[in-house]
């Protein structure tokens, strides 16, 4: 088995003497594609805040590659971690171009400029995501799902080795939803993904993290997590879990009215 890319340590969060997240603790290996998922409040986006190191622990550690997150600095935090967010604030007055290519700025001094293998490695991004087209656009002229892919460019362009994605779908046509969680586990990266989807968590995920009232409820493969029981008392409502006809990964199909009939 390889070592521990990261690995959470009764990893807590409190704040204002109210438990946001229980201690945590997992492992996850270099080339995982690891999947959060849970109700709404359950701490998932607080969980990805205290990987990249914007929220501070209350308890236990976070190590990225045997290195206490918490001590690395600003800077190799941003070498090491890429993050797209939920919500992410528009740049106006940019091309897309130059969104992009904000990725690299961890990697620059000051007065430091592009370079071609620079302008390479920003317009492979673009192509990647569909973008290549829009690439001298304005960013206020994107459409919402346009805006969630240049995010994710930007986070390629940072060349990061653990890739921290806040449901990446959203607002994604679904031709665009698989695309994009086919491309970030054809990465070769180590991506932990907060889902709302389940079907999409089950169908690209190596492991899942199930996690309800800011406690992590179960890890480890789609078939040991995503079972009917669990998924029914967790997400209140009674389903049902089978293979795929297809492709042979589960599928959830939730009932309303509390009756598979």
């Amino acid at each position: 088995m390889p070592p521990a890319l990261l690995r959470l340590n009764q990893a807590a969060l409190t704040i204002a003497g109210q438990s946001i997240l229980a201690p945590v603790s997992f492992s996850v290996c270099k080339g995982d594609f690891i999947g959060i998922i849970g109700p709404n409040g359950a701490g998932k986006s607080s969980l990805l805040k205290l990987i990249n190191g914007t929220m501070a622990l209350s308890a236990g550690e976070i190590l990225l590659e045997q290195r206490s997150v918490s001590k690395l600095s600003n800077r190799q935090r941003a070498c090491r971690i890429a993050s797209v967010s939920q919500v992410s604030p528009p740049v106006f007055a940019l091309t897309v171009y130059q969104v992009a290519a904000m990725g690299l700025l961890p990697h620059k001094g000051w007065f430091d400029v592009n370079n071609s293998e620079d302008e390479q490695q920003i317009t492979l991004a673009l192509q990647q995501l569909g973008l290549q087209h829009k690439a001298q656009a304005l960013v206020e002229t994107l459409s919402g799902g346009e805006l969630q892919r240049l995010y994710l460019a930007r986070a390629l362009v940072q060349q990061a080795e653990l890739l921290l994605l806040d449901e990446p779908t959203n607002h994604l046509d679904v031709l665009y939803q698989h695309q994009i969680l086919q491309l970030s586990k054809g990465l070769g990266k180590t991506v932990l993904a907060c889902l709302h989807d389940l079907n999409l968590a089950a169908r690209y995920c190596d492991k899942i993290a199930l996690l309800h009232q800011g406690q992590l409820l179960a890890f480890g493969t789609a078939e040991q997590v995503l079972t009917a029981a669990q998924l029914s008392e967790v997400f209140q409502l009674p389903c049902e879990v089978e293979r795929h006809p297809v492709h042979g990964k589960l599928q959830i199909t939730f009932f309303a009215g509390g009756s598979s009939q």
